[in-house]
């Protein structure tokens, strides 16, 4: 548990200083010891969970008034649940090692919606938990007074806490993307946005790997918006984005070279790579490597042209996997002869980007299981003019 998180909440400095024995998890803070009456009116002792909204390292106003609780069916003194405060009751994993018994509803007592921190809140759960159990036993106490012992490092990828996850309660769903380390080869118009969405995931380290220069073109299909000196100063693509991404992510690498037969090797130990380049002679030693390691990995391509004063095509992402392969070469070019100037000129929008990116991010995630996946498609088409997205060579 972060004591910075604390030193910067007078809310949960409050619940310390009182004795309370509590902890936070992730994104939820738990209150151990609570007293309560089980339905044999006896007196036991539970946990009181809440999810915890942040800015940053600090606690704001809970936006919600809900609340969970570890323990038998919480009674009165007489034996008679809690009805007034339990909304339902089963077993459900909140995240990984936190499963709770039962969900509480119970709004603040002075007509408001909200209460005014996460002190005001949890003691006003408690409040209603060990009243009874102090009527059978006056002694019953959440106040243990538990020795403070030293910080121990958060432990995650995370700058700061993944509060998005908590409060839409997918958190055991999201634990199944810390694999990794994963790999984006080429930073261009795709690969930056594939970034911008990689960075929001646990997974473990994300290496970046480009050998060209941030210049102004550049900044019309990255995410987000360069400034005129940066720009000026043509940092190396990679570099430019781990600047960026480093201020959510730790853990990313940056590569600043391109990937050939000299070098591609590094991708070994690799748990999932994305191949957003276009060029078939950069790409061929790519993929070669990825199929003879039997690294999964998804390629991302688009071809747009301008057809009478307006631009058409398709946007495409190609997945594979160890299991299945064999429709790779029916969907990515790896043979050269493209002109260069073709290639320069290569259309990119940064909304086609964003959406290749998308896709290509969509089926990673069910690659790993955090997407439900009915028909394990391992090529997807979007047809601009057509509004169409064709799910094809099926599994």
């Amino acid at each position: 548990m972060s004591r910075r998180l604390i030193s910067r909440s007078p809310d949960l400095q409050r619940l310390e200083s009182e004795g309370y024995e509590f902890e936070v998890t992730g994104t939820y803070l738990l209150i151990h010891h609570v007293p309560y009456v089980t339905p044999e009116r006896e007196v036991a002792y539970g946990t009181l969970v809440s999810t915890l909204q942040l800015s940053g390292e600090t606690t704001v106003q809970p936006d919600q008034h809900d609340a969970y609780f570890c323990g038998a069916t919480p009674c009165d003194h007489k034996g008679a649940p809690l009805e007034k405060i339990i909304n339902h009751s089963g077993r459900q994993q909140l995240a990984p090692g936190l499963e709770v018994d039962h969900y509480f509803s119970s709004k603040p007592t002075d007509g408001d919606h909200r209460y005014s921190d996460y002190w005001d809140k949890m003691v006003s759960y408690i409040a209603i938990l060990s009243g009874p159990a102090q009527d059978i036993d006056p002694e019953a106490t959440p106040h243990t007074y538990p020795v403070i012992g030293e910080d121990v490092r958060d432990e995650s990828v995370f700058v700061y806490r993944d509060t998005a996850s908590t409060r839409a309660g997918i958190e055991t769903v999201t634990e199944k993307l810390k694999v990794g380390p994963i790999a984006i080869v080429g930073l261009g118009g795709t690969g930056s946005y594939i970034l911008d969405l990689l960075a929001k995931t646990p997974v473990t380290a994300i290496h970046l790997f480009d050998g060209d220069r941030f210049i102004q073109h550049n900044a019309f299909r990255t995410p987000g918006a360069a400034t005129g000196e940066e720009l000026e100063a043509a940092p190396q693509k990679v570099d430019y984005l781990k600047a960026r991404y480093q201020a959510m992510h730790r853990e990313i690498e940056a590569h600043d070279y391109f990937l050939d037969e000299s070098n591609v090797a590094e991708l070994a130990g690799m748990a999932f790579v994305f191949v957003a380049v276009d060029d078939p002679d950069t790409k061929r030693p790519i993929v070669e490597h990825l199929e003879r390691s039997r690294t999964p990995f998804v390629d991302a391509g688009m071809g747009i042209d301008e057809t009478d004063g307006a631009l058409r095509g398709l946007v495409r992402v190609t997945g594979v996997t160890a299991s299945k392969c064999d429709h790779l070469r029916s969907r990515v070019s790896l043979e050269g002869g493209r002109g260069a100037d073709d290639y320069d000129h290569n259309i990119q929008i940064a909304d086609l980007n964003s959406l290749n990116a998308a896709l290509a991010v969509i089926w990673f995630k069910k690659h790993f299981g955090f997407y439900a996946n009915d028909i394990h498609e391992h090529n997807s088409i979007y047809v601009l003019t057509e509004s169409r997205l064709l799910s094809e060579d099926l599994a």
